[in-house]
């Protein structure tokens, strides 16, 4: 990679792996140490040029650009922690797309408290790779089936497919209470805000974001129920906000859940949010075949089954 930092200004010129990405991210992922602010204030001052005329921090580069970056200045921030090399468990992989069965405890991506995540690992363990995207989130308490794109064509359609809700996403949880009514759908508008000590929240209102979740119960006792969720919508935090809203919240959430019962079940080995991305359907991004990705319960989800639900198996 050229260094950005020398006092002279650098000419890139824009491969596959970063046509359709905006300007603004594609400097900010070759700027590393420079201030974000920094880097938005080069771009409007017009000292970043592509093929040789200004351009807005929207922008969307496209293969063959010629990219002007000029000298900046590297701020000495504290060393991070170096990205573990991991190979997570693969479902499914070719030139395009990789889906991964993501551990419970494992954040997707570095940030918040966390030096990296699954994505970081994944380059460092690839370090071959010209390109390694995320192409949606799941939380780091949540485990389960995750997608990472090698193309930048099959990250901008695989965000179009989920903004169309072309990609069919179903997930596994243990709640509170027994589930009543059967198939039913939630559709409650959601709110997001940010707290006082600055921790990013979503709650049910009103003139909200619309969302919608299909419930299906797997299984039920008088204490707790085991459902299959089907999102509908992708909005942030939505399978616990909608839960804990109808009075189901998920086992172990540490944001939305019983926090009384989240105590007595810590002691019962109950770890973390019984939440997992069981199944993902799609059509492939770029050949548009037809494509199923399925992770099979963890260990400690499958045992809390088989112990809470024994007609069910896991």
């Amino acid at each position: 990679m050229n260094d950005l930092s020398k006092a002279r200004a650098v000419l890139l010129e824009v491969g596959e792996e970063s046509a359709a990405q905006r300007i603004d991210n594609f400097l900010l992922r070759r700027l590393k140490g420079v201030p974000k602010s920094h880097v938005y204030r080069v771009l409007r001052s017009g000292e970043v040029r592509v093929n040789s005329g200004r351009v807005k921090p929207d922008y969307r580069l496209q293969m063959g650009d010629r990219v002007r970056v000029p000298p900046v200045r590297v701020s000495q921030a504290p060393a991070r922690r170096q990205p573990r090399p991991a190979e997570l468990p693969i479902l499914f992989e070719d030139a395009a797309l990789l889906a991964v069965d993501k551990p419970a405890g494992l954040a997707v991506h570095g940030g918040s408290g966390v030096s990296y995540g699954a994505i970081e690992s994944l380059r460092a363990a690839r370090p071959e790779a010209k390109l390694l995207e995320l192409a949606h989130r799941l939380d780091r308490d949540t485990s389960g089936v995750l997608l990472i794109a090698k193309k930048r064509s099959a990250l901008v359609e695989l965000h179009r497919m989920l903004r169309q809700g072309e990609v069919e996403k179903t997930y596994v949880a243990v709640v509170k209470g027994a589930w009543r009514g059967g198939t039913r759908e939630i559709r409650e508008a959601l709110h997001k805000y940010v707290t006082a000590s600055g921790e990013r929240r979503v709650s049910v209102q009103e003139g909200g974001m619309h969302a919608a979740t299909r419930v299906r119960p797997l299984a039920t006792t008088r204490e707790c129920s085991l459902l299959e969720l089907r999102l509908l919508t992708g909005r942030t935090h939505q399978l616990r906000v909608h839960l804990a809203h109808a009075g189901h919240p998920i086992f172990g959430d540490d944001k939305y859940g019983d926090f009384e019962l989240n105590r007595v079940l810590a002691k019962q080995g109950v770890k973390r949010t019984l939440l997992h991305a069981r199944r993902i359907r799609l059509a492939h991004p770029l050949t548009h075949a037809p494509l199923t990705f399925e992770a099979p319960l963890p260990a400690d989800l499958a045992g809390y089954v088989r112990a809470h639900f024994p007609g069910h198996a896991a």
